[in-house]
């Protein structure tokens, strides 16, 4: 079963991020202040219709959406939109949409095409815990995600300033590089401690599921490999003054173990976590 009123709401919420997407790269390539403001009110028009999505999942289903591949993933992209809005709205930002709208649009494409059937949970999803444990994964994630947007930003900037294309559009429309690395650094403070909370509230909900707090799950190990590059940035900037280019490169990668943890785990290995 596939909840009417949630496909009512999805299909447009997707085809509003791609508007968005769009908006975002007229408004950095053509400098047009007006159109990153509308660019922003067409991802908030998208991220409440998805959310209505989401909440008409939750009522058809009489559980929060997060048991399968396409649930999770929904609610990923909805959390680096979540983020993505309080970040744009104080920092005012617009360039970010246009690194950071591609990454939700993927996310919601690749949903879209996975199966959508609205099933019972099976025994081991039945935990309140659970429930935490995703959400501190959204807002983690969310955080993470909006890191990897700035930090492909800088790179591209710094790129940009060793090349010596300091006249370019590109060049001038991006914020200056220590900007770029204080939203960078915020960004992965803010997410970290959520993430903690993902490992923490995933140990107790295993040790309810299945009698053992750790037990070097591929989704467990590769969770705690994310949880410590993002340990190692933060404890290198905040012990070395890692900054700029090593720091960006650090958040690029976390974000790659972030993905990995939870597509490439699914598709690629198996383990206790193969049906989420």
């Amino acid at each position: 079963m596939i909840s009417t009123w949630e496909n009512i709401f999805f299909s447009p919420a997707v085809v509003l991020y791609l508007l968005a997407m769009v908006l975002y790269f007229i408004a950095l390539t053509r400098r047009r202040e007006k159109t990153g403001r509308l660019a922003f009110f067409v991802t908030g028009a998208a991220f409440i219709l998805q959310t209505l999505a989401l909440g008409a999942r939750t009522l058809a289903a009489g559980r929060l959406p997060f048991s399968n591949m396409y649930e999770f993933t929904s609610l990923f992209a909805w959390g680096i939109a979540l983020v993505f809005l309080v970040v744009a709205r104080r920092y005012a930002i617009r360039a970010l949409g246009a690194f950071v709208l591609p990454l939700i649009f993927a996310l919601l494409g690749y949903a879209a095409v996975l199966p959508r059937e609205i099933r019972p949970l099976v025994p081991a999803l039945q935990s309140y815990w659970l429930q935490l444990h995703v959400f501190t994964a959204i807002l983690a994630y969310g955080g993470f995600g909006i890191s990897f947007g700035v930090a492909i930003m800088y790179l591209i900037k710094e790129w940009q300033e060793l090349a010596g294309n300091l006249a370019s559009g590109l060049y001038r429309l991006l914020p200056d590089l220590k900007t770029l690395d204080e939203l960078n650094y915020s960004a992965i403070a803010f997410a970290f401690p959520f993430m903690t909370l993902v490992l923490i509230t995933g140990a107790i909900w295993a040790e309810r599921a299945w009698g053992a707090y750790w037990s070097w799950d591929p989704k467990e190990t590769w969770a705690l490999i994310t949880w410590l590059i993002y340990a190692v940035y933060l404890h290198a900037r905040l012990t070395y003054g890692w900054k700029g280019h090593r720091a960006a490169w650090m958040a690029v990668i976390g974000f790659l173990a972030v993905l990995f943890t939870y597509f490439g785990v699914n598709l690629f290995l198996s383990g206790l976590h193969s049906y989420v």
